[in-house]
């Protein structure tokens, strides 16, 4: 059990864009510490995403598939007496973008043959469009969250 609060460090904007999320994606996508490797792919996926969408702002096309594929109910267990029950929870904000950023690197991840610029473009507009992987993984986060939806009660 922790005994020390954690404190979480303020994110500084990335200086292309000056927008935190595009920050925390570009932590996120980082591979062995090679932070710069891990920037050129992020950007060169957004522009390329925004571009084939027809769109000016690479950063309005990111956040638009953020807020698509962010979920707003999961299940956590929660054990009472000496059963475990999924119980649905709402998803805060900052969670929710999190396991949307997640779930799109990790999608973009699990493609083969070709470089990851391509395959983070492709889930991003995916992800834009309200289809694909990531948006499927957020329907059966909410089916699982409506499935248990009797055991809201346990909730605290």
């Amino acid at each position: 059990m922790r005994r020390r609060r954690v404190v979480k460090k303020e994110l500084i904007a990335d200086p292309v864009y000056n927008s935190k999320l595009i920050q925390r994606f570009i932590n996120m996508v980082l591979w062995k510490g090679k932070k710069t490797v891990a920037e050129r792919i992020v950007y060169s996926a957004l522009e390329s995403a925004a571009e084939r969408l027809d769109k000016q702002n690479p950063l309005d096309v990111l956040q638009k598939a953020v807020d698509n594929v962010r979920p707003l109910l999961e299940v956590k267990p929660r054990r009472v007496g000496g059963a475990t029950y999924q119980v649905p929870m709402e998803v805060k904000q900052e969670r929710g973008s999190t396991l949307a950023l997640r779930w799109i690197r990790d999608f973009a991840r699990k493609k083969k043959g070709k470089p990851m610029q391509v395959k983070l473009a492709e889930e991003i507009i995916e992800a834009y469009k309200g289809q694909g992987p990531a948006i499927k993984k957020r329907e059966e986060t909410h089916k699982m969250a409506e499935a248990n939806k009797a055991f809201a009660h346990f909730r605290w």
